[in-house]
């Protein structure tokens, strides 16, 4: 048998049980003309891979589809509905890869969910997927989706987000997602990422990304003049600055900051003590020995110091010598034994174990799974680099969505065209 003749035996299998599907739908109750031409072969396909080609479950979770597309008004959804969103940014459609899949980019802010309902923000999730499925090609059933976390500062209200992101693409949009990229998230997103993604169930193609990793790709650095495609990390080039950049002296050390910034070591400190009352020979002084260094006796502040830095030159008492004088002082702290030459000095460190093979495996490929796990992440996530830097343009996004998802402007832009069309095909 040749692979003609076996594709041609799966195809057929694959269409009876397109139209089993069918049937079992019909039988339950029957299908208005919108749900028909959503309940294509490949929406058929779709829901009957996601279910294991089994006829009854698919029949069962494409019914809930359309109920739940009828419960949320899919065929109402306007742009009209969504124009503060849209201004902003918060959802659209950045472009397409080299695929031809659209790319989505979510760039929700934290305080989006305590002034908006959930049903709201499901409403405007559910409109700009709709409007990514409608710029697909015929060959094209999937598409990307971007997550900017870097709005977020609570990494609970992000993960919640999200998981109500999947859910709903997961049983509504089965077989649709192909990569998901989750990018600067909160700091403590990571944690709760591992004790909750065994229960996702589009896991597998969700990633965690830094935008920061690529801050330094020579072959994006033309954005770097956006806004958003500008660094997060502190430049004291962009801020001119009052403060004259040398020496500074104190009567404890001298600071000199250098001209030149130094992301390093920008700053130098010298021990040198610039104060009037000086322990040692000053630098007007003719003694050879040259300036007088920082000791530890004034080097830090008095009220830090020992009981004998505290005490003037000439009031000092031999702490080493223990009468029953009034004057006498004693050290704060037991002073140490003295030791002869003689005793060998024993430093006991503490004994660090020794990972054993047999009691954690784990340590042996931990950090070697975590560089291959990151640098696949970075390598999924640099074709889709450029669209997540490209600064959003509404108009641009407007002009993608298909009659009626762009509301009235998309209706009288389309009515307006066919009408120069007729008009310039008249003359």
């Amino acid at each position: 048998m040749g692979k003609k003749e076996q594709q041609q035996q799966r195809d057929h299998k694959n269409k009876q049980r397109v139209e089993a599907v069918l049937e079992l739908l019909r039988k339950q109750a029957p299908l208005t003309v919108k749900q028909e031409k959503f309940c294509n072969n490949a929406c058929v396909e779709r829901f009957l891979k996601a279910k294991g080609d089994n006829v009854k479950k698919a029949a069962k979770h494409l019914r809930a589809c359309l109920s739940w597309r009828e419960s949320i008004g899919t065929e109402q959804l306007i742009a009209d509905e969504f124009s503060a969103e849209l201004a902003e940014g918060l959802a659209y459609v950045a472009g397409h890869d080299e695929e031809s899949r659209p790319v989505v980019i979510f760039r929700i802010k934290q305080d989006y969910q305590k002034f908006h309902s959930q049903k709201l923000f499901t409403r405007l999730l559910v409109f700009t997927l709709e409007v990514a499925i409608g710029t697909m090609a015929k060959n094209v059933e999937q598409f990307v989706i971007l997550f900017d976390a870097s709005f977020f500062r609570s990494a609970s209200s992000f993960m919640n987000l999200l998981l109500a992101t999947m859910k709903i693409v997961a049983e509504y949009y089965p077989c649709r997602l192909y990569k998901a990229f989750i990018i600067d998230p909160p700091s403590l997103f990571s944690y709760l990422w591992k004790g909750v993604r065994p229960f996702v169930e589009l896991s597998t193609v969700v990633m965690v990304v830094s935008s920061l990793d690529f801050e330094e790709s020579l072959e994006y650095s033309d954005f770097s003049i956006y806004p958003r495609a500008s660094s997060l990390r502190f430049d004291p080039s962009s801020i001119k600055s009052t403060a004259k950049i040398g020496s500074c002296s104190s009567s404890r050390f001298s600071f000199t900051v250098s001209h030149s910034f130094d992301s390093l070591k920008p700053w130098h400190l010298t021990l040198t003590d610039m104060s009037a009352s000086k322990l040692g020979p000053t630098t007007t002084s003719s003694s050879p020995m040259g300036p007088a260094l920082v000791s530890p006796v004034n080097a830090r502040s008095l009220s830090f110091a020992s009981p004998v830095a505290r005490t003037p030159l000439k009031n000092r008492i031999n702490v080493g010598s223990y009468g029953s004088g009034r004057g006498r002082l004693f050290s704060s702290t037991p002073l140490p034994q003295r030791v002869t030459a003689s005793e060998p000095i024993k430093i006991s460190h503490p004994r660090t174990p020794r990972p054993s093979f047999l009691q954690s495996p784990a340590l042996f490929f931990k950090k070697e799974c975590h560089i291959n796990r990151t640098d696949k992440s970075q390598e999924s996530f640099l074709p889709f680099l450029k669209l997540y830097r490209r600064p959003y343009d509404e108009m641009m996004y407007r002009s993608k969505m298909r009659p009626p998802l762009g509301g009235l402007v998309s209706i009288v832009s389309s009515h307006l065209k066919h009408r120069h069309m007729s008009v310039s095909q008249r003359f």
